[in-house]
């Protein structure tokens, strides 16, 4: 077996806000592998100042694990423990090469498209013009749950533009969701889940910054509003620590970003520990290219997880490879109509 590895960066069509600045581009890497004439293809989705991976050895860990690959998946996944985003990429590189073509890794009515996955419309943070213009477009398009991302504008503000959402749609219409990246102060924060819980919102995800740990169990034990764990999961590679970590702060839910918390394998890991606290969960991509966006879709699919789930990242870039995964109305359709074109040729390659 033969493998490589390439870097690709993707422009996003238009500069998108988030509580941590302004994403104009996203790096990512993808592991290649070659075996009696079959390729595998697996994405490495790191994300730069968030991913608890992103650290300056990361080419070396990518080079070293080309080099060893004959070790196999389970030796390698586990001597990643803590690049999850190489043990992702690994996971899905090595299923793609046992599947009947790279990118069918999850047979099912969803590949089939006979069926979908409901997911929600992101909001990303601007003006309140801007944001208000997304949200129009998002509703438009067919959307019944909106995610909006809060904490870089006035307060105030974006309390506005939720309560505008409010006027002409129920709870019952449109499922609203904010997602704070840990933008309140943990002073404040109480208060502002009570003004935000009057909208009727589902949920909020990480209110204040992550290691917080007695602060965000007391917030999640007074809320008003369910509280969903993000960046909280990052960096936690123990299953150990995975179950003391729900065990001590008992959130209303988990949010699962595949390339954050070392795969499929490390997502089902932090799902059993959620189900046996009785904690929800949801899964979400992290800004991967089609690639990825396809493994975490297939994958989640079988999951039979009825809520909509975070992922409709696909269409942000211009330089996004071309796939079969397509929204409608709200949902995430894989159409056997259209094909994959993925080229990587121009990109850094090892």
């Amino acid at each position: 077996m033969k493998a490589s590895y390439n870097k690709y960066i993707l422009n996003f069509k238009q500069p998108s806000g988030t509580s941590r600045g302004v994403l104009k581009t996203k790096e990512t890497w993808f592991i290649i592998l070659e075996h009696e004439g079959k390729q595998g293809i697996g994405e490495c989705g790191i994300l730069r100042g968030l991913s608890a991976d992103d650290v300056p050895n990361y080419e070396e860990q990518l080079q070293w694990t080309c080099n060893n690959i004959h070790l196999g998946l389970a030796v390698l996944y586990d001597t990643m423990k803590v690049f999850p985003s190489i043990q992702f990429g690994l996971e899905m590189a090595f299923k793609s090469l046992d599947s009947k073509t790279p990118f069918d890794l999850f047979p099912s009515e969803f590949t089939q498209n006979k069926k979908s996955t409901p997911i929600n419309g992101l909001i990303w943070m601007g003006t309140d013009v801007f944001m208000k213009q997304q949200i129009q477009d998002k509703i438009e398009a067919g959307f019944t749950c909106i995610k909006m991302k809060i904490g870089a504008i006035d307060f105030e503000t974006e309390i506005g533009l939720l309560k505008s959402i409010r006027k002409e749609f129920s709870a019952n219409d449109i499922e609203l969701r904010v997602d704070a990246n840990g933008a309140f102060s943990e002073t404040d924060a109480l208060e502002k889940l009570k003004r935000l819980s009057d909208l009727n919102l589902h949920s909020i995800e990480q209110p204040i910054k992550a290691g917080q740990i007695e602060a965000m169990a007391k917030l999640c034990h007074e809320t008003p509003l369910p509280i969903a764990l993000d960046e909280e999961l990052i960096g936690v590679f123990e299953n150990s620590d995975k179950a003391l970590l729900l065990e001590q702060i008992k959130p209303q839910y988990i949010i699962l970003k595949p390339s954050f918390v070392g795969g499929w394998q490390g997502s089902q890991e932090w799902m059993q520990h959620a189900e046996n606290n009785q904690i929800g969960w949801w899964i979400t991509s992290a800004l991967e290219s089609n690639v990825g966006l396809n493994a975490i879709a297939q994958w989640t699919y079988t999951l039979n997880n009825n809520m909509p789930q975070g992922l409709g990242t696909g269409s942000l870039f211009t330089n996004n490879f071309e796939s079969p995964l397509t929204i409608k109305k709200g949902s995430l359709f894989y159409d056997k109509n259209k094909s994959w074109h993925f080229n990587i040729s121009s990109s850094t390659s090892n």
